[in-house]
């Protein structure tokens, strides 16, 4: 086998023959090996063109009771995107569950079950303690509170009924089948501002809302971004076109979720930290 001297003889040998076969202009590597050669120019394509997202995309059918909407809404400098879904009540089954001690993420509630939308519920401690009353299948936890706050509740028979505690006050003796309180009232009965500018503190946050329509429809409504104040948030409600009669603040911040399991798009709000409680809306 040729060394390396060898090659290199070889290669000064070879080069010059080949230069001269191939009438090359200049006998060196460089001219054998060049890569001045054009490449050709590729052909540009076009950038797809991107749909710029509605301010309101309108009531969309989910199924036959049951509709969604995605608004985006001006907050000052910022933008807050609602998630509306609103829901017959006649079509569906409102659950409370509830693991005292315990919680998870709203998409680990919502993997457990095959329902329609879980959204998470009210305030509780950092032990995973509902703060206020709270009625998971019949069985009553925690105290009401004060005619500050609202709940909503599961009535026999299936009826559903969301009510601010200082105008119907909650009676130890009445039965109910599901209930979560919470607090403040956004929007108090007949369509009145609930939360005004004066009450406000200025802080914004992610939002998580219960309604009722004066059809009786059940909305749940988050607000994932957390562009909004209470006050704003209660205001956007008020003048809205969704003719509320009623609605409440739910817990929020981190605690905002809400997870459908249909629609398109597919509306995921996961909250950001675990939850002891969430309304289940199962079909009937």
């Amino acid at each position: 086998m040729p060394g390396p001297m060898d090659k290199r003889r070889f290669s000064r040998f070879l080069i010059p023959v080949l230069c001269l076969a191939l009438a090359l202009p200049a006998c060196s590597t460089a001219a054998l090996f060049s890569t001045s050669t054009p490449m050709p120019t590729p052909t540009p394509h076009p950038l797809p063109t991107l749909t710029p997202e509605p301010l309101d995309t309108g009531w969309q059918a989910l199924e036959s009771g049951a509709e969604q909407r995605l608004v985006r809404v001006a907050v000052g400098s910022l933008e807050e995107r609602l998630v509306l879904v609103r829901l017959d009540p006649a079509r569906f089954r409102f659950r409370v569950r509830y693991t005292p001690g315990a919680g998870q993420a709203v998409s680990q509630w919502a993997a457990q079950t095959p329902a329609l939308l879980v959204v998470n519920g009210g305030y509780f401690t950092p032990e995973y303690q509902a703060t206020g009353l709270l009625v998971s299948d019949g069985q009553t936890y925690g105290l009401s509170y004060g005619d500050f706050a609202g709940m909503f509740a599961v009535l026999p028979g299936g009826r559903v009924q969301l009510r601010w505690l200082a105008a119907q006050p909650y009676d130890a003796q009445e039965m109910l089948l599901e209930a979560v309180q919470s607090f403040p009232m956004l929007v108090k009965p007949g369509g009145v501002l609930g939360f005004p500018p004066e009450a406000d503190d200025g802080r914004t946050a992610r939002r998580t809302v219960i309604a009722q329509d004066r059809a009786g429809r059940i909305l749940l409504i988050a607000a994932p971004r957390g562009a909004m104040t209470l006050h704003d948030m209660a205001r956007w409600l008020v003048e809205s076109d969704l003719d509320l009669d009623v609605a409440l603040n739910l817990d929020g911040g981190q605690s905002t979720g809400l997870y459908l399991s249909t629609g398109n798009p597919l509306i995921h709000v996961d909250s950001l930290v675990a939850v002891p409680a969430v309304i289940v809306v199962e079909r009937r």
